[in-house]
């Protein structure tokens, strides 16, 4: 299992309740259950409607389970943002 940090952003911060958390975690989708877990709720909603990006790559459509995590890595949690 790597061990890094999860970022959430905008509505996925609010929904979850913190800026940030560490994760411990093989997979992408592996850390993504765990937040479900730690924050049922609002944050499982908010979820489905974000992209992430792992130590700054895109996720994109790639599968969750097949998005390897990093030690040391991060995981940002992206809500569709508004504006021009």
């Amino acid at each position: 299992m790597a061990k890094g940090t999860v970022r959430y952003w905008a509505a996925a911060k609010a929904a979850a309740g913190v800026a940030e958390e560490p994760y411990d975690a093989a997979t992408l989708a592996d850390a993504l259950e765990a937040a479900r877990q730690r924050h049922p709720g609002e944050l499982v909603r908010v979820l489905r409607r974000c992209s992430f990006l792992v130590d700054g790559d895109p996720v994109g459509t790639r599968a969750h389970e097949t998005v390897r995590l990093a030690d040391g890595g991060t995981v940002e949690v992206l809500p569709p943002f508004a504006g021009g």
